[in-house]
Formats: C-alpha cells, sequence, structure tokens
C-alpha cells in the first residue's frame, strides 16, 4: 500500500512539473492599447497665459525667403539691416507641446522655424502638416537625433533624406536648411551637405539652455538679454517649461522693437547674410537631455 501511494504521489508530481516546462506553456500575446488620434486642428481650449501685459502681435512681414545657396555654408546669426531675428525650435513635433506653441504663436502673428525630428513626424505628420499651413518654415534635424559628427558621410546622407522624405510625405514641402543634432557636425560634413542637398547649417546664436529646465523665467531672461539684430534663437518645443517661458518672452522682444522672420527669410535679406565668425565650433554640443 505504501509502495502504490508513494507511485501515485510520483505520477502526479511528473504530471504537474510537465504543465509548468516551459515547452508546454501557451504563448503571451502582449496587449495592444489603442493609440489616441493626435488631435491636429487648433487646441480652442487653450487660453494664452496672462503675461505682465497686452499680448503683442508681430507685424506682417512680407519679405522674400528665397537666399542664396552660395552665400555660405554655415551661419550662428546673419548681418540683418534692422531689427530682424529668427526664433527656432528643436526635437519636435511633440503630441501636445507643439500644437501648444502654434496657438502662442498665431495669437503673436509670430512666424518661426521648426527643426523637426523625422521619426517623430511620421509618429505625427498632422502637426507638421498644421504648422506649414499656419506659415512657419520646417528645417531638417536628422531622422534619428545622433550625434551626426561620429557617422559615416553615407550614414548623414541617410539621416538627411529620410528626414526630408517624411516632411515631404506629411505637409508637401521640403527643408531648405538643416540643424544638426547638439550642434555636432564637421566643416567636411557640413560642406557635403551643402553640396548634396543645398542645405545650409544652421545654428544659433542665443542658447537659453532651456534643455536643463532652470524655469520659465530664466529661459525668458536669457533670450531678451541676448538677442540683437541678426539674431537666431535655439528653443526646444520638446520640453514643457520652454513652451511656458514663450508668451512671455514673445510679446518681451516685441516689446524691445523685434521683429520675427523665418531663418529662411533672415539668410535672403537684401544679400547680406555672412557666415558669423562667431559660429559654435565644428564639434560643439548643445544639449536636449535625451
Amino acid at each position: 500500500m505504501k509502495h502504490s501511494t508513494q507511485l501515485l504521489l510520483s505520477a502526479f508530481a511528473s504530471l504537474y512539473l510537465a504543465s509548468c516546462s516551459p515547452e508546454k506553456s501557451p504563448p503571451v500575446t502582449p496587449s495592444r492599447t489603442p493609440v489616441p488620434p493626435v488631435k491636429t486642428t487648433a487646441n480652442t481650449a487653450y487660453r494664452t497665459p496672462a503675461t505682465s501685459g497686452a499680448a503683442m502681435r508681430n507685424p506682417d512681414v512680407n519679405m522674400p525667403s528665397n537666399f542664396d545657396k552660395a552665400g555660405g555654408i554655415s551661419f550662428s546669426r546673419v548681418a540683418a539691416p534692422g531689427p530682424y531675428i529668427a526664433i527656432t525650435f528643436d526635437d519636435g513635433p511633440h503630441a501636445s507641446n507643439t500644437p501648444r506653441l502654434l496657438d502662442i504663436l498665431r495669437a503673436r502673428n509670430v512666424k518661426a522655424t521648426f527643426y523637426v525630428i523625422g521619426r517623430s513626424v511620421d509618429m505625427y505628420p498632422g502637426i507638421v502638416r498644421r504648422t506649414v499651413a499656419e506659415g512657419h518654415e520646417i528645417g531638417n534635424h536628422s531622422y534619428t537625433h545622433t550625434k551626426l559628427s561620429g557617422l559615416s558621410n553615407d550614414r548623414v546622407i541617410s539621416e538627411m533624406r529620410k528626414t526630408e522624405d517624411a516632411i515631404f510625405n506629411a505637409s508637401g514641402v521640403r527643408p531648405r536648411t538643416m540643424r544638426p543634432p547638439y550642434g555636432a557636425l564637421t566643416q567636411s560634413q557640413r560642406q557635403m551637405v551643402h553640396q548634396t542637398f543645398g542645405y545650409p547649417t544652421i545654428l544659433w546664436d542665443v542658447d537659453p539652455l532651456d534643455w536643463k529646465r532652470p524655469g520659465s523665467s530664466v529661459v525668458t531672461s536669457r533670450i531678451l538679454s541676448g538677442t540683437k539684430n541678426g539674431s537666431i534663437i535655439l528653443v526646444h518645443d520638446l520640453h514643457g517649461s520652454s513652451v511656458d517661458a514663450m508668451p512671455e518672452t514673445l510679446d518681451g522682444l516685441l516689446r524691445k522693437g523685434f521683429r520675427f522672420v523665418t531663418v529662411s527669410q533672415l539668410l535672403a535679406m537684401a544679400g547680406t547674410a555672412q557666415a558669423s565668425a562667431g559660429s559654435p565650433a565644428a564639434g560643439g554640443l548643445h544639449g536636449t537631455g535625451d
């Protein structure tokens, strides 16, 4: 009897272990949560935050944007013939920050230049369509936001080409300028990109270091104190705190008499665009927190 009981228990144990073995376990199918559609129309629920005074309005600037592609390979600012500046936004489009920023810009008639990441364009094409429809310029910021200065020429061309195609597929327009992630592009790479795509490399002369998230008031203060005629201002719409800083920043610049244009308009002004001798070094970095 004892021997029979042991045999029975042994049989049950074998069956239990067999049922728990990896070979017998049923495959696990991951659940797929539906991705909500991205809202690409105007965000009517958003209201521009109150500032210290009435919201300013950028005057209509009907200036040419066809710049001379032989006029320079790299720019950090432009010798503008007046108080004209270009504000640029990197690392978008972002699902919520970019539409909110577009509302802020539209309320002030400000036209900006957006240096977009190709893979994000593929994720949110409707936001890019809205950006173009509202008169802003789109620039090439690579497809994967990798440090281009460490890549071969073929890889750099691939990053540029994939992003250009993504932008065109989303909006029907092609970028005319590029900005390397982290500002990192060697001089020979800048020349190669210019020769291949006609893109001048656009850097900046005003960097509030908003990627460090110092607070919206600090971002505003740094931009207001550093901007001068012909400046190219670097901001990231990837960060909500940077977008929070924009109402006060834009109004403050307008009160100081500056007028906003796109990067291409800035380059085209009166044929006076010259590459700045003070541009960041070819391998210089600016962070984005990613």
